[in-house]
């Protein structure tokens, strides 16, 4: 990061390289739609781009781009249910359950029918937006409890109430698996 912001483009290729993947998935789980996703990775890393300099060599960098990922995330979700660009993660929380309650259910299929894979992935489309972001850095992106509150601009506390909902809701969603595994 410091070459990038010293003017390296190498610097940038090899960041982007490393991170883009991340931010990706990131961006898919929390939209659904992998062209939407690879416009807000490019619209990311434009941010990342112009906001190069206000990166601080103590802050670690996968943390601050995520921040900025969160923040694109959250004017898009604005965005696509038509929300006030003041509208907080409450607002966003219920214009998601509300759009998850229209949507269409897929046909039911046996349990046994399923992948645990399908079923986990399941599980976790199954959680609030909320839930589901702060569950996804913690595993997916292994960023602490305290990184992933100054992404998002909340505290430890409320990240850490997130995802204890979030896997609880999953341990409830998943029991059977877990019960075959015990």
């Amino acid at each position: 990061m410091r070459a990038y912001v010293a003017g390296s483009r190498l610097a940038f290729a090899r960041l982007f390289s490393r991170v883009a993947p991340s931010v990706h998935a990131f961006f898919v789980r929390s939209v659904r739609n992998r062209t939407l996703a690879e416009d807000l990775v490019q619209t990311t890393f434009l941010k990342v781009h112009r906001s190069r300099h206000q990166w601080h060599p103590d802050h670690r960098v996968r943390p601050w781009i995520f921040a900025i990922a969160a923040r694109v995330r959250q004017d898009e979700l604005r965005r696509a249910r038509g929300l006030a660009t003041a509208a907080g993660e409450e607002e966003l929380e219920a214009a998601d359950a509300a759009a998850r309650a229209d949507d269409v259910p897929e046909a039911e299929v046996s349990l046994f029918e399923r992948s645990r894979a399908e079923r986990v992935r399941e599980a976790l489309d199954q959680l609030p937006e909320a839930q589901r972001m702060v569950i996804h850095l913690h595993r997916y992106e292994d960023l602490s409890f305290a990184e992933i509150a100054e992404a998002l601009g909340t505290t430890e506390g409320a990240v850490k109430l997130r995802a204890f909902r979030g896997y609880e809701r999953l341990r409830v969603a998943l029991a059977d698996l877990i019960e075959e595994d015990a």
